[in-house]
């Protein structure tokens, strides 16, 4: 009797939970790879939904319709969901570390991976942010922070006029029915867009009463207010930055080609070494 001289199972994991892992669980259990096994790795149950962001903030969703139920889709994909966070991934010896809710630090292996771990806008360099802002990404406790203070009555200050930050200003004058909101821009606001598509947004933020502060960079952030470097101070109980997607650091100690931080990757989707795939806003 002959023995089969490939592997009788090729692991698959799918490194984060966000929106195009949950597709690939969708079709894997419509129609799922003989002789495969699929992994799942996330920090919690559920992965938020970013595109759904602004509506939330603007009161048209609540907190639980953001959520892709993980559990849901791998039991339905029949596959193995590890609730941790992955904090490297080694593609010599093909093993993910991953910081385990259950049993802390481990590592698995893989044939083939896939990264989907989104970004942040973290801003440590900025003082007094980590204490009294919150990052608009990740999304889970932007979310929580927000929920938390939408009927209050204090003012609002979004550090960053890409569009991002302008969508999230408007949806959140929306969603509060008119507090004061104030977009901070260190250049000029929405210098990415064309001029016609900038000029539209400008004239929608003036028209929902969102107030625009460009050419001023922000000094510190404090329990209330934004500090400006001229001195200037924006009233602001609730402080959120959106200046720009920040890739997580560890992808550095990879190995993979990386472009400004973030993975490389072909037409297909995959990385410069053929095992590892990277999809979503960590992927260049």
């Amino acid at each position: 009797m002959l023995t089969p001289s490939l592997p009788l199972t090729r692991d698959i994991v799918l490194i984060g939970g966000g929106h195009a892992h949950a597709l690939v669980l969708r079709r894997w259990g419509m129609d799922p790879l003989p002789g495969a096994r699929l992994t799942v790795i996330n920090p919690a149950p559920t992965a938020p939904y970013t595109g759904m962001l602004p509506g939330f903030v603007a009161g048209h969703y609540d907190r639980d319709t953001l959520e892709i139920d993980l559990v849901r889709l791998a039991r339905f994909a029949g596959a193995r969901l590890i609730l941790g966070r992955a904090t490297g991934l080694d593609p010599a010896a093909r093993e993910i570390a991953i910081d385990d809710r259950l049993i802390g630090a481990r590592r698995i292996g893989y044939d083939v991976a896939s990264l989907d771990i989104g970004i942040h806008s973290q801003m440590p360099d900025l003082p007094g942010f980590s204490e009294h802002g919150v990052a608009a990404k990740p999304l889970g406790r932007f979310a929580a922070r927000w929920a938390a203070v939408r009927d209050g009555g204090d003012p609002i200050a979004v550090i960053g006029g890409g569009v991002a930050g302008v969508e999230l200003a408007m949806a959140m004058r929306h969603g509060t029915g008119g507090r004061p909101v104030t977009v901070i821009e260190r250049d000029r606001a929405l210098s990415g867009l064309g001029r016609r598509a900038a000029d539209r947004l400008r004239r929608a933020m003036a028209e929902t009463g969102v107030t625009l502060i460009e050419g001023e960079e922000v000094a510190r952030v404090t329990a209330r207010a934004v500090v400006l470097a001229d001195g200037r101070e924006i009233p602001a109980g609730f402080v959120t930055g959106a200046a720009g997607a920040r890739p997580h650091g560890w992808l550095a100690e990879t190995g993979l080609p990386l472009y400004r931080g973030y993975v490389a990757v072909d037409e297909t989707l995959r990385t410069g070494d053929p095992a590892v795939f990277a999809v979503g806003d960590c992927a260049h």
